[in-house]
């Protein structure tokens, strides 16, 4: 069996805090704009920086398993 929690919970993460999709941090003329599909290369080093800290939070603090 194959303990899928991990990728399952990356490829959400990576869905959902894609820069531009939902929300961007910094947008172009707010520190928050939503929605807008755009992205700057600050913008992307930010959200990396949330992935990796979300999917830390996920994988090694919480140990969730699911098994298929």
């Amino acid at each position: 069996m194959k303990d899928l929690a991990s990728s399952i919970a990356a490829l959400v993460l990576f869905v959902l805090i894609t820069p531009g999709l939902i929300f961007q941090l910094p947008g172009k003329r707010r520190p928050v704009d939503f929605m807008n599909m755009k992205t700057s290369w600050v913008s992307i080093l930010v959200h990396a920086i949330i992935f990796g800290l979300l999917m830390t939070l996920f994988t090694v603090l919480l140990h969730p398993h699911l098994y298929v």
